[in-house]
């Protein structure tokens, strides 16, 4: 771990970036340049006290001087003063002109570069930004200040490998195969309308025109009988296809429609779950009127070498199924072991105890945070509305997720050393290659620009974390 970007000094003086940025966990903000309104990163640091650490830095009055010198003398190059030759501003001047901007360069260079080896003296790894206070800084006088920071726990994962891990039985069953294959039955199948004159059987497709009225709870008596007392807009539709029978086909609709022919006008009422996806529907029972347009039948493709051939680089139909019942079986392995995994670190997180940086854990905040408001953005939300939203309630609910993520990572990291992971140099390659392709941007500009930022270390350090859990859990899964 190394020092942060920015001292933050409680004595309000502020200091340009002059340390390394940190070795943050998963801060998941690289190549994006995008503003999500009304939500700042730069929310006041806080810090744990059982991690906390300070230290006293001093520099001696030559030093300091020295300094001054060097700055004074580069404004006083550069400097453009009417009145004053290039090069010949007199150095009264230029302290009375740029006191300010000489005295913040001062602090740039002499307090970063002091506290750097005052840490390398101590053998001190920071991970938070350090918040210098106590700073006492003038011409002629020895430098002093006080440095607080985070620095990492001691952590004792004796007896990982001894937590009890259930492997899942992720054989590929018949029937799941089959929904597979009807998949993609289904994706490459045509609706062809029906041409002979016959009522809706299982397995058409009506082809209806509707309009629904939502029946409320609340109804009043009027003279022309019951008149429901919702506002409520009715719901209409065009051209939409039914499946009779169809498991997404809701019941009311199966059996008002089987047996009705083309033309034919139907009423009827459906009742919605209350899990029902659309929440105007949930719990909600509807009065249909139904017209039938049209019977259409699905037209399934032949199941054979040229079908499978269309499907990609398959020999036959049999090769095709064969490889299907494969890419289906692993892809169930994959997602039930992910979960068992998940399950092992929720083991380790609970079976160890120790304090979290409080700097990791709100950099987690943020990277989580920063996602989801990324989905809102691609979702629609736009700037006005997210910055209605209140940031404070969401970083809170935000909390507990980000603080076992933290510990599990911590723990990994530990695990790996014992464990002797590494990421090699063709793993992260690999790696690049496929953020390069996914986010469409050239490869060297990727690399370059990762490198640069400091986010291709927390790229090879997630990848090390996850080499490390997929290798814990086949050691410790039974």
């Amino acid at each position: 771990m190394t020092p942060s970007n920015t001292i933050q000094d409680t004595n309000e003086e502020t200091l340009a970036p002059a340390v390394q940025p940190s070795d943050a966990l998963e801060q998941s903000h690289e190549g994006h340049d995008h503003d999500h309104a009304g939500h700042d990163h730069q929310h006041a640091p806080t810090l744990n006290p059982e991690l906390t650490h300070s230290i006293e830095v001093e520099a001696p009055a030559a030093d300091v001087d020295k300094a001054f010198r060097q700055v004074i003398k580069r404004y006083t190059k550069l400097a453009r003063i009417p009145g004053f030759r290039a090069g010949k501003v007199p150095e009264a001047m230029i302290k009375s002109r740029f006191g300010k901007e000489v005295r913040q360069e001062v602090l740039e260079s002499l307090v970063s570069d002091r506290f750097r080896k005052a840490l390398e003296e101590q053998k001190i790894n920071p991970v938070s930004q350090p918040q210098v206070s106590e700073l006492f800084l003038v011409e002629g006088q020895p430098l002093r200040f006080k440095a607080t920071f985070e620095v990492l726990p001691e952590i004792n994962i004796d007896g990982y490998d001894s937590i009890s891990v259930q492997r899942p039985d992720s054989t590929l069953t018949e029937e799941e195969y089959q929904a597979e294959l009807a998949n993609v039955l289904d994706r490459h199948a045509t609706v062809e309308p029906v041409e002979e004159d016959r009522p809706l059987v299982d397995g058409d497709w009506a082809e209806i025109g509707f309009q629904g009225q939502v029946q409320e709870l609340a109804q009043t008596v009027t003279e022309d009988g019951l008149e429901s007392a919702s506002n409520a807009q009715p719901i209409t539709g065009e051209d939409v296809l039914i499946e009779i029978g169809g498991k997404n086909t809701l019941p009311a609709f199966t059996e008002a429609l089987r047996g009705a022919k083309i033309g034919q006008e139907l009423t009827f009422e459906a009742s919605y779950p209350a899990e029902f996806g659309e929440a105007r529907l949930a719990g909600k029972t509807v009065s249909y009127d139904v017209t039938v347009k049209s019977i259409k039948r699905k037209d399934y493709p032949e199941r054979d070498e040229e079908f499978a051939k269309q499907l990609g680089p398959y020999e036959n139909w049999g090769d095709f199924e064969t490889k299907l019942r494969e890419h289906a079986g692993s892809r169930k392995k994959d997602a039930l072991e992910a979960q068992a995994r998940d399950k092992m670190l929720d083991e380790l997180v609970e079976k160890f105890t120790f304090p979290l940086p409080e700097t990791f854990v709100q950099q987690q905040i943020d990277a989580r945070l920063e996602r989801g408001l990324r989905a809102l953005a691609q979702q629609g939300m736009s700037s006005d509305a997210m910055r209605q939203l209140d940031f404070g309630r969401l970083r809170e609910a935000q909390r507990d997720q980000a603080v076992k993520e933290v510990k599990a990572s911590m723990i990994l990291d530990r695990v790996a050393e014992r464990e002797t992971v590494e990421v090699s140099d063709e793993d992260l390659e690999r790696e690049l290659l496929m953020l390069s392709i996914q986010s469409r941007e050239p490869y060297d500009a990727l690399r370059k620009r990762l490198t640069e930022d400091g986010s291709l270390d927390r790229i090879r350090e997630q990848m090390r974390r996850e080499k490390t859990g997929a290798a814990l859990f086949e050691k410790v899964a039974s």
